[in-house]
């Protein structure tokens, strides 16, 4: 028997995307009113790897990256993947409490921060004990001049560590996904080449590039394909807007409250919308289900359809997708991605029938190595290569997958299994809902009971709080089997947001628990 050692070359290394245009003069970014050329992203790689290098960096080292979506994000991301050292990006907003555990949880030695930021201040009172090296940069922040600014990616093997990616924590503290260089480069690969970028494509660039999904689809398939990325530091739907406009955007990754804020802003523009319709080709969605009112919405106001897909952390993040080639259909996130198998199985982890409801595993060159330092984690996960997602699905006989909720969002009353996005289905019917969630928390009686919270319309006034409400109620009494419909319904109107946009559903468990123990 024969085994097969993948040797170490630089072409395993994701850095290689930036390396494979050093001679390009077309732009890599976009940011407020400059552009940087791939030539000079090139150049600026190597600027920030002698940085780095001062600092310590080397093979297999932790760098702890920390930065919004300024053109530092990728020239640095790129610099410490090149180096063959490992990316640990970090949300700027983190506290102090969680930036200590994610820098001690993954032993990074290095941090780049922003000034300005929560991080940032964080990192100041970090104790020279903590080890850290803190590269803090701004607006003005300049990097070394070299004599010679040519360099190649470190040697690797595509199973070699690139990213250590945190996720969100629920009860305990998040977990360190870590994805390999070939998790990465067959991601974006993949990604580039459903959506079809290419050398002439300008990808927005508002998801939170620290993020899984920004990651991949606003940098790394960006790169991959040569084409260019327009940055937005912070969103707002004007500003993406003006964004698109002034560079010329053709494709749009987003959120679906970031679809939302803008869909609102088209419509109270009215005519003028019309400007902001133009080069823009296909948008993807991914993070929280899409509400048809949602993409109904958008794509009346720019005449372009949303593309919702589906993916995690741990999966790099891409999974499936609608595609421009077959449509959109409506309720589902598509097939599954060239490379990537998925299965439907039941909590024994056996495979169900085909339109059976089961939990979602993945197999692919996309799934992460493991959690970073967790075995107790990784055994509960993995069966093999395959990987639990701990999403709740079903599967059409065209592989398209439908997503019915989370399992850890499943509420389970009186001994009846509750799925929240079945009863947020019902809620986006109403006109005047804006954005909805439904959660659980414990209850005394009935083992947990069902909170609807509701956005309106801008339109609604507090005046007609009351009238909305019980319009609701009333909709999910009469769509709704009586096991399942909420007994707690309330307006909310600025829904708890992570950095991507999502729905912080545990807030809002954790702010009903409080309530209950009053």
């Amino acid at each position: 028997m024969s085994l097969t050692v993948e040797s170490a070359t630089s072409t395993h290394n994701l850095a290689s995307f930036v390396a494979n245009h050093h001679s390009n003069n077309r732009p890599a970014m976009y940011w407020a009113d400059q552009s940087m050329t791939y030539r000079e992203l090139y150049a600026s790689v190597a600027a920030a790897r002698r940085v780095l290098q001062n600092h310590g960096a080397e093979p297999g080292k932790r760098v702890a990256l920390s930065l919004p979506n300024v053109p530092f994000m990728p020239v640095y991301y790129y610099a410490i993947i090149s180096l063959g050292a490992i990316c640990v990006p970090l949300n700027p907003l983190l506290s102090a409490h969680e930036l200590k555990y994610q820098l001690e949880h993954s032993e990074a030695e290095i941090l780049v921060t922003w000034d300005g930021t929560r991080v940032a201040e964080s990192a100041r009172a970090l104790p020279e004990s903590s080890g850290v090296a803190v590269e803090q940069l701004d607006a003005t922040y300049q990097l070394p001049v070299l004599d010679d600014y040519s360099w190649g990616p470190e040697p690797v093997t595509g199973a070699d560590p690139a990213v250590i990616l945190y996720t969100s924590g629920t009860t305990n503290h998040p977990k360190g996904a870590t994805l390999t260089h070939r998790n990465m480069m067959s991601n974006a690969s993949e990604t580039a080449s459903v959506f079809g970028y290419t050398g002439e494509d300008v990808i927005f660039g508002g998801l939170p590039l620290f993020h899984a999904f920004g990651q991949t689809v606003a940098m790394n398939a960006v790169f991959f394909a040569g084409a260019s990325v327009a940055l937005l530091p912070r969103f707002t739907p004007k500003g993406a807007l003006n964004l698109m406009k002034e560079t010329g955007v053709t494709n749009a990754s987003a959120v679906p409250s970031m679809f939302a804020a803008i869909a609102v802003a088209l419509e109270k523009m009215g005519e003028d919308a019309a400007q902001y319709r133009g080069t823009l080709r296909s948008t993807i969605s991914g993070g929280a289900a899409l509400p048809e009112h949602i993409h109904e919405q958008f794509k009346n106001s720019l005449g372009v359809p949303i593309y919702e897909g589906y993916g995690l952390s741990e999966t790099s993040p891409v999974v499936s997708f609608n595609r421009p080639e077959t449509g959109t259909l409506i309720g589902s996130v598509g097939p599954a991605i060239p490379g990537v198998e998925v299965e439907v199985r039941d909590e024994n982890r056996q495979p169900v029938a085909q339109g059976e409801t089961g939990e979602l595993w993945v197999r692919g060159e996309n799934v992460m190595a493991g959690y970073w330092n967790n075995a107790e984690a990784n055994a509960a996960v993995f069966d093999g290569a395959w990987f639990a997602t701990g999403d709740i699905v079903r599967l059409d006989e065209k592989g398209n997958i439908f997503i019915v909720d989370r399992k850890k969002d499943m509420v389970l009353r009186n001994g009846y299994s509750i799925y929240p996005r079945d009863i947020e289905d019902i809620i986006y019917t109403h006109p005047r809902v804006h954005l909805c969630a439904v959660v659980g928390y414990p209850h005394p009686k009935v083992d947990e009971e069902v909170q609807v919270f509701i956005t309106p319309t801008e339109d609604v006034t507090e005046e007609d709080e009351a009238t909305v409400l019980s319009e609701v109620e009333e909709l999910c009494r009469e769509k709704l089997s009586s096991y399942k419909y909420p007994r707690g319904y309330e307006i909310i109107r600025q829904l708890p947001l992570g950095p991507t946009g999502k729905i912080l559903k545990t807030e809002l468990r954790k702010m009903m628990v409080e309530r209950t123990q009053r």
